[in-house]
């Protein structure tokens, strides 16, 4: 059993909670029952689990999560109480946290309907528009430029697996994030003022929405295609002019906030393909 928060094994974890440490290693920490029950489901298998004494024997949840990640040959450490908190990043932690590799998906040669994060930096924002992606079908999501980190904790928490089931792409360029999608994608961007309302386009074609940051909106970049002239012709060789649209609103509210909004025009896509 580990005793100390200032353990060797602890430390290590511990750096996974940085950017930085996440990319060097190709890994994170995924905390919390639910968590990781959602990604042994998904066929993901983490390369070693920690869980604290008292949980393990007061909490059914997580002592079957042990149980199933030992039968896997995964390495499980019993911690101290004290020695788990050291490592968990949650205010009240339930007592388990695992270190997995970051997922690995091929991005799809020719998606049909992707979603684009810009400059979206709420962690809980970022997750709630993965959950809402890929439970509405979106192919893959990009995350352009100045936008918060996918494996962030927070997005991770409030993703809620979507991270083992869903092809994500961190964007260094506005470049990049046009050269991820398929020749035929309409841009569309999600813009308060719009003439176009959300529900007035064929969801049914090739399309890729782009959801902009909490307290600017949309970027010139996605606006106008980029300020950057490489950019700028990686998307005209790729797609048309983006389009603005707008949910239309009948109270008095000024604006909705980027996961309420990408997941309503998400899965109004969603009900056209359905039907």
């Amino acid at each position: 059993m580990i005793t100390s928060p200032k353990n060797s094994r602890i430390k290590e974890a511990q750096k996974l909670h940085r950017r930085r440490y996440r990319y060097k290693n190709s890994r994170f920490v995924l905390e919390g029952a639910r968590l990781i029950e959602d990604a042994l489901l998904t066929g993901a298998r983490p390369e070693v689990l920690f869980f604290a004494s008292d949980a393990h024997t007061s909490n059914a949840k997580v002592k079957a999560i042990v149980e199933q990640t030992m039968a896997l040959g995964v390495e499980c450490i019993e911690c101290s109480t004290a020695a788990f908190a050291a490592l968990a990043e949650t205010t009240t932690p339930q007592g388990v946290a695992a270190i997995f590799p970051l997922p690995s998906f091929m991005l799809p040669s020719q998606p049909t309907l992707s979603l684009i994060l810009d400059r979206v930096r709420d962690p809980g924002n970022a997750g709630t528009l993965l959950r809402s992606a890929e439970a509405a079908g979106v192919d893959q999501v990009l995350f352009a430029p100045k936008t918060v980190d996918p494996y962030n904790e927070k997005v991770v928490r409030a993703a809620m697996g979507a991270h083992f089931r869903l092809p994500i792409c961190i964007c260094e360029t506005w470049e990049a994030v046009h050269q991820s999608l398929a020749p035929n994608q309409q841009i569309y961007v999600a813009e308060a003022n719009a003439e176009l309302a959300y529900d007035q386009v064929d969801w049914n074609k090739s399309a890729a929405l782009i959801v902009g940051g909490e307290a600017t909106g949309p970027s010139s970049e996605a606006m106008d295609g980029s300020s950057d002239t490489t950019a700028r012709l990686a998307r005209q060789k790729s797609t048309s002019e983006p389009i603005a649209i707008s949910i239309p609103m009948l109270g008095s509210t000024e604006s909705l906030n980027a996961g309420v909004s990408g997941a309503i025009i998400l899965f109004e896509a969603a009900r056209q393909r359905r039907i």
